[in-house]
């Protein structure tokens, strides 16, 4: 039976403000610059720099101030070939003074480098669309993960294109022939060989071609007797084979610039931390992120034109009305970085405050057990406003540069009641995994064991679950022979 009933709900609804402030707090530093400049790009009421009269915006005065803006008018404004102001100065200024407000990317993308290569490609357009398509759908890896049978669909729903799917495959092909070698595989079995393939032809690579294609299960789980006897290769054969594997790249997409965590030198720090004797100074990495100030030009507009609004043609009307939204969407944009920048800084510094011992030496065994409620706790923030602060920022501090999510870790306690970090728990047994005998490696219950002789109480599943978090494979499969 069915029934109408009324009921009260209260829902809280975040304000447009407050969901691009949310937004903007997810971002690192360059991605921020990177935002900023679109935003000036789409928004002529924003512009780059001090603004050239505080007073004039805070006290939102409208008069006209001497110089150029004086000619300034309606159809300045609604002209399509207007140029902001920070375009300006950027086409007259030094390369030195370029670089102090427009951020420059030195790491070419993996996809930036596959569109290099398609562009040489004689293709006509509907073919150029599918390709540029399947190119866009390659991971940061360098791995093609939707078959093309899925593309086919995607092209048809998407873009209302009919590509057969045999014209789908022979694109894949055309693109598993670019660099790096073995981009656009479907899995590690198809991205090895496609490497392989490549290679100037040998005994050896006719024979690790083979293992792969008819034993890769049994290598990838490392069931080495039962390929020696399958292939009747010596031990010493098996080895220098495994040895051309691993001189392969598993991640072919990984030495490009979108993968920050593979390589060091790619990463700008958000936050810059120096020790002066003893104390410990923040501060937020903000070279490449500009000032902004809404446009005098806009304000001086909208004052000489909105007070005989009844007087005014349509397209008048129409063009204030535009500038009124661009002004407020510029101060929202400038409230919401301002507001991105304050609570970073409030929630590092108590996290710098929470582990200051690490922070002043260095040293790991010196983290404090921290989660993000306690950081909650300490800000006033909500949880979820500490997790997107910590997401992919980094830190530069004396002992080098870090992941902010880094310092977060659970806790638990020895035998003598000293409570530790998750963090010391892991380097153990890191230590130990590094050290061991490969033809033996140990076992979780080993590695209890051993944690248990230094005062750790902790279970297999935690042990398992540790290992896990390190990438750590199980010990089957750290065999080596």
């Amino acid at each position: 039976m069915l029934r109408q009933t009324l009921t009260q709900k209260l829902q809280q609804k975040l304000s447009p403000l407050q969901i691009q402030q949310v937004k903007l707090l997810e971002v690192t530093a360059l991605e921020m610059a990177e935002r900023i400049m679109r935003e000036v790009d789409e928004n002529p009421a924003l512009e780059i720099g001090e603004d050239p009269d505080l007073k004039q915006e805070d006290d939102l005065s409208f008069d006209n101030p001497e110089g150029d803006n004086e000619d300034f008018t309606l159809g300045d404004y609604a002209s399509d070939d207007d140029i902001p102001d920070y375009r300006t100065r950027l086409e007259k200024a030094s390369p030195e003074e370029r670089r102090e407000f427009v951020p420059v990317s030195v790491n070419t993308s993996l996809h930036d480098f596959l569109q290099e290569q398609l562009e040489l490609q004689e293709l006509d357009e509907s073919l150029k669309v599918a390709a540029d398509y399947v190119v866009g759908s390659i991971d940061d890896d360098g791995y093609l993960r939707r078959n093309a049978d899925a593309l086919s669909d995607d092209l048809a729903i998407q873009l209302g294109l009919e590509i057969p799917v045999p014209t789908i495959r022979e694109i894949i092909q055309m693109v598993q022939g670019f660099d790096p070698p073995g981009v656009a595989a479907c899995d590690l079995q198809e991205c090895l060989l496609l490497q392989l393939r490549r290679k100037p032809h040998s005994e050896l690579v006719e024979k690790t071609i083979r293992l792969l294609e008819t034993s890769f299960e049994d290598f990838s789980r490392k069931h080495y007797d039962v390929i020696l006897k399958r292939m009747d290769w010596s031990n010493d054969e098996l080895r220098e084979i495994i040895q051309e594997i691993v001189r392969l790249n598993p991640k072919p997409g990984s030495m490009y610039g979108s993968s920050l965590q593979e390589s060091m030198e790619e990463i700008t720090p958000d936050f810059m931390l120096e020790n002066e004797d003893g104390v410990l100074n923040l501060t937020l990495n903000n070279s490449s992120i500009p000032e902004l100030h809404v446009s005098p030009d806009y304000n001086i507009m909208l004052k000489d034109y909105q007070g005989n609004v009844k007087n005014q043609t349509r397209e008048a009307r129409e063009a204030i009305q535009f500038a009124r939204q661009k002004v407020e969407a510029a101060r929202w944009f400038i409230d919401a970085v301002r507001t991105r920048q304050e609570t970073l800084m409030r929630t590092m510094q108590s996290i710098v405050d929470y582990q200051y011992e690490f922070f002043l030496d260095g040293d790991e065994k010196s983290l404090r057990p921290m989660i993000l409620k306690d950081i909650a706790l300490r800000t006033g923030y909500d949880i979820s406003t500490i997790s997107r602060v910590s997401n992919s920022k980094y830190i530069q501090t004396e002992s080098g540069i870090y992941p902010v999510k880094f310092f977060f870790s659970e806790g638990m306690q020895t035998d003598s009641g000293e409570e530790v970090s998750a963090m010391e728990i892991k380097n153990i047994l890191r230590s130990n995994i590094e050290e061991e005998d490969k033809q033996k490696p140990l076992t979780d219950e080993q590695l209890c064991e051993i944690l248990e002789a230094r005062g750790y109480q902790i279970a297999r599943r935690t042990v398992a679950k540790y290992r896990d978090q390190l990438e750590i494979p199980v010990a089957r499969l750290r065999r080596e022979l």
